[in-house]
């Protein structure tokens, strides 16, 4: 041992108290507005059905139809790898987990549509439409049959459409609560976005029926759509999304960017409108260093090119879709929107082939870091957190095995979610 060091300092500690003191507001202010990721599941895509379109089938529907449209385009796992160019070693744990998945549980996310789905419809028609939603939601958590998440899209604020989209939230919300309470899955989405005062009058109606029905305050969140050019950049040249997402008082849950309607509000000619157009990719890039470290989600847009037809054309389609949902994965968007069945395979095949072929290096660099083991790469602690969170969404979404991860990693599901956020412990699922 050599000679032990002489510690001495040149400050009082009153120096050290004063400071903290000065920055107590601060740190105040640091813990409410960048709470960290909430640790709950995020689903991996959002699929959109309209209010009259919805009944107590369409999850089950879907999921029938993508094994059906496998079944025809791709119906083993080479010709499904050769379609969409998964490489050879993926092919058949790939194949074997989506159809699985499509027969479990083919949806993860369902918003019944009531705005650009939907339409404008007699009052009395939306009304009742609004109603059976609320009881067929009720139905399917009662029964077991529900997406883990599913909620409704209303009509926006803008002063046309904005009676008619309180009341439906209205009669949506009163059902649920009239058939036995809100489920834990619900979830709202606020479409065409501009000015952070709609989500403050949002905030305020959700308030509204919290006081209404005796609920905890803060008990109903949602999520923003960022559909036009002004919710990215306000006419004062700030972001304008970082101000919802203030706005919303903790609520929001997720900003949505929409594909088609924010391509057109900037111009962008129907032939290029696609999620990986320029525009596009700027806008999510400031809807991503918006939300970062609030707690809130950003979920990319969906193609509009259908896999439906000869075969030919639908493996077509399912390139298109697959070669953007990685692209997305890539990006950190880890949620995007489904239009149609046909998606659903295509959608799983990518994200279970981003969290396969990464598994073992991601587990290899966490099971390092935590035995402070070196290696070829020196990580950190938010790496560390990166690493975990990425190995509990390919578990959450059925990528991945718990026993696997375990295995590679030797950590608990308990020890991933410590890792990744200290809020873990939301909705999870056991994969298979």
């Amino acid at each position: 041992m050599g000679q032990q060091e002489k510690v001495a300092t040149s400050l009082a500690g009153v120096v050290s108290e004063e400071i903290s003191a000065s920055l107590t507001a601060v740190d105040a202010e640091l813990a409410r507005r960048y709470p960290g990721d909430p640790g709950t599941r995020q689903p991996v895509h959002t699929v959109y059905v309209p209010g009259d379109a919805f009944t107590s089938g369409t999850i089950r529907s879907w999921g029938d139809q993508a094994l059906k449209a496998l079944d025809e385009h791709a119906p083993d796992a080479a010709s499904f790898a050769t379609a969409l160019g998964i490489p050879d070693e993926l092919a058949a744990p790939v194949h074997e987990r989506v159809r699985a998945k499509l027969e479990r549980e083919p949806v993860e996310d369902l918003r019944i549509d009531f705005e650009d789905g939907y339409g404008p419809r007699p009052d009395a028609e939306e009304d009742e439409a609004a109603a059976r939603a609320a009881r067929l939601v009720s139905e399917a958590y009662e029964n077991g049959t529900a997406a883990p998440y599913m909620g409704i899209r209303m009509k926006c604020m803008e002063a046309a459409v904005r009676d008619r989209g309180i009341r439906t939230t209205d009669i949506f919300l009163t059902g649920l609560m009239r058939a036995g309470g809100l489920p834990d899955g619900l979830v709202l989405t606020l479409p065409k976005v501009t000015y952070p005062e709609q989500v403050t009058a949002f905030v305020r109606l959700l308030e509204a029926f919290e006081q209404a029905h005796g609920l905890p305050a803060g008990r109903l969140g949602f999520e923003i759509q960022i559909e036009t050019s002004q919710s990215i950049l306000a006419a004062d040249g700030t972001a304008a999304v970082a101000r919802m997402i203030d706005a919303a008082q903790g609520r929001a849950t997720g900003l949505h960017y929409g594909t088609f309607d924010y391509s057109a509000c900037v111009g962008v000619s129907p032939a290029y409108q696609a999620s990986d157009h320029p525009a596009a990719d700027h806008a999510k890039a400031v809807m991503q260093v918006a939300a970062a470290g609030t707690g809130v989600r950003v979920c990319d847009g969906s193609t509009n090119v259908l896999p439906v037809g000869p075969t030919h054309q639908v493996h077509d389609a399912w390139r298109l879709h697959y070669g953007l949902t990685r692209r997305a994965l890539a990006r950190a968007y880890y949620q995007g929107w489904d239009m149609h069945p046909g998606h659903l395979p295509t959608r799983y095949a990518a994200v279970y082939t981003f969290y396969r072929e990464g598994l073992e290096q991601a587990a290899g660099r966490l099971a390092a870091y935590v035995a402070k083991a070196g290696g070829d790469v020196m990580d950190e602690p938010a790496t560390a957190k990166a690493l975990s969170g990425y190995l509990l969404r390919g578990i959450d979404c059925g990528a991945l095995d718990t026993a696997e991860v375990a295995r590679l990693t030797g950590l608990t599901r308990a020890d991933l979610d410590a890792f990744a956020s200290p809020r873990r412990g939301g909705l999870t699922v056991t994969a298979p």
